[in-house]
């Protein structure tokens, strides 16, 4: 077996690992929140209804309910720019050791395929768990997406920022104007429709991720890669002047009410400012989530070596994305049925999320460790 190390100088494996630490961090950090949002979902049974473009929108009379969920909301925007992230490192890491761009486009076309059938023949049986039954034949969620939108993505790696940019933009206005307004909630559309466009359905078909929408996130994503691979120094210090623009953005957008929204607000409180529609993925909820995570992982960039050692168990969590996610929800949704059959206060649900996660840490260590250990071409590289 060949290391795929022993080409390379031990400053440059030092380079490489520092230069994709922050990364790990965030992807950590937006695990155990996106941890948090499911602990709520199968242990307190508290969990929001969604924030969809029609119908009935979530309402908040407690602090603490709305910010549990509102935390959580920093998960499915992270995760897709950081996948186009590293797909654009992985693609520029493959074509130094030889590979072809068609050996590259069908590696995440392996890869992407078995996300969608981990999400339909996996993931889907986790949530057939949840508290009263699960009635959806067919369910569309973040795992589908993030398989559709890196087959997408996988055939726009050869564009450069000054293309991808341009259509990351089209997608953003695109999502914004092809949402049907709120009174068309109750209208049939077709299930293609529904899964590339459109969240919503029925007890046939349900789409939470349709695949479009969050493309946008992913191209974004693949930019960012390219200034990461470019000048890692820079990629972050942008990374924190974006971030602050896109929150100030979205203080002056959700202010005017209008376009970006997708629906007005329910409300004139703090929480009704800051509840904006997440299915699809609104401008609004965009520029306060990625601006937040942007503004993270550049500050985790910026950290001493001493906070850094801190920040580790955040890193274990990070490198082993897939895994944790399909593991989490047995788990979460085991302890929900056997502690809290009849859900429980969300002061008591932090306790059963953290141990979750002190229960999952030694074994997301160990895969993570062994997975370093793989081979480049090896099936458990996917993982």
């Amino acid at each position: 077996m060949v290391d795929k190390h022993e080409n390379q100088t031990p400053e440059e494996v030092h380079y490489k690992a520092s230069r994709l630490a922050p990364l790990d961090v965030l992807r950590g950090l937006i695990i155990i929140l996106m941890a948090l949002d499911h602990a709520n979902h199968f242990i307190a049974q508290q969990h929001s209804p969604g924030e969809y473009w029609g119908g009935p929108f979530p309402a908040y009379h407690d602090a603490l309910a709305f910010l549990t969920r509102l935390v959580t909301h920093l998960c499915a925007p992270g995760f897709f720019f950081l996948m186009g992230v590293g797909m654009l490192l992985f693609a520029n890491a493959r074509r130094k050791q030889g590979w072809s761009e068609w050996a590259i486009i069908g590696h995440f076309l392996i890869r992407g395929g078995l996300l969608i059938a981990l999400q339909l023949l996996v993931v889907n049986r986790a949530w057939e768990l949840s508290p009263g039954g699960w009635a959806l034949e067919t369910y569309i969620g973040v795992l589908f997406a993030l398989g559709g939108t890196m087959i997408l993505g996988s055939l726009l790696l050869w564009l450069k920022p000054i293309y991808l940019l341009p259509l990351t933009v089209v997608l953003v206005l695109g999502t914004e104007l092809l949402t049907p307004s709120p009174g068309e909630w109750n209208q049939t559309f077709r299930p293609l429709t529904r899964v590339l466009l459109i969240p919503g359905g029925n007890l046939e078909l349900w789409v939470n991720y349709p695949v479009l929408p969050w493309l946008e996130l992913v191209t974004f994503g693949i930019v960012f890669g390219y200034w990461l691979a470019d000048d890692p120094r820079k990629a972050f210090e942008w990374a924190l002047k974006l971030g602050a623009a896109f929150i100030l953005a979205f203080l002056v957008l959700r202010a005017l009410d209008g376009f970006g929204n997708i629906r007005p607000r329910s409300g004139n409180t703090w929480i009704d400012f800051l509840n904006a529609v997440k299915y699809p993925p609104s401008i609004t909820l965009n520029l306060l989530t990625m601006g937040v995570d942007l503004v993270v992982v550049g500050l985790f960039a910026r950290a001493s070596e001493k906070l850094q050692r801190y920040l580790q168990p955040l890193a274990v969590f990070g490198r082993v994305p897939l895994p944790f996610y399909l593991t989490h929800l047995f788990l979460y949704a085991g302890l929900g049925l056997w502690l809290t059959p009849n859900g429980t206060s969300i002061p008591k649900m932090y306790p059963y999320w953290l141990l979750g996660l002190l229960t999952l840490y030694p074994l997301c260590l160990w895969y993570g460790q062994f997975k370093h250990r793989q081979p480049a071409k090896s099936i458990l590289r996917f993982l």
